[in-house]
């Protein structure tokens, strides 16, 4: 969905005079993943002045959320089985993204995520301030210990700042090294269970 919404955007910018016709790897394009749209643009075409980049950012979330109803959005093999299953093993789970309000809603809604999840948070509604920072209004919120899992260092740094343990998902989209700090990193999501076990205790 991203991959298409993105290749589409840049279409637009190349027709708009603002890019030059090239060819992008998967890994370039899947790098940007797991960042806010405001430090996305930054640094990916930090030409652009704001408006334009928030033009061309919600254009993206168009294409993604045509993409979406389209039925063309997938979770990762098993992820909502373990999902449901950490539900009803009793962990209270919180969606915290970079991304933004409708790219959550969107998905909150076509997925059922409501009846999974205690809490969301996108970015966006905060400004897109760093994760570390929306998740001092989280813990206000949704008192508690927390473990924390995530596939970019987005995650961790938050992890890190606030003394949690954290778990890295490899099978993310995370670089080569980024998760190392975590305190567990696991290559399939149905592994999950058993390390949350293993750090809660």
């Amino acid at each position: 969905v991203y991959k298409t919404a993105f290749l589409k955007v840049y279409d637009q910018l190349i027709r708009d005079g603002f890019a030059q016709p090239r060819t992008f790897r998967d890994e370039e394009i899947s790098q940007w993943l797991g960042y806010s749209a405001t430090d996305m643009w930054s640094a990916f075409m930090p030409q652009l002045n704001a408006e334009q980049q928030h033009t061309y950012s919600k254009l993206i979330g168009k294409y993604m959320h045509i993409g979406l109803q389209e039925g063309k959005a997938r979770w990762y093999p098993h992820a909502m089985d373990v999902v449901k299953q950490l539900k009803q093993d009793g962990y209270p789970l919180i969606l915290l993204s970079n991304c933004s309000i409708s790219y959550m809603e969107a998905h909150k809604a076509y997925f059922g995520l409501q009846d999974l999840f205690v809490g969301f948070y996108p970015c966006e509604r905060y400004h897109f301030i760093p994760k570390y920072e929306v998740f001092e209004y989280i813990k206000k919120e949704h008192p508690g210990k927390y473990i924390v899992v995530g596939d970019r260092f987005h995650d961790m740094e938050l992890a890190k700042h606030h003394h949690l343990p954290s778990i890295g998902c490899l099978y993310g989209y995370g670089s080569d090294g980024e998760l190392d700090c975590a305190d567990a990193q696991i290559q399939d999501i149905t592994e999950l269970p058993s390390v949350l076990e293993k750090l809660k205790s």
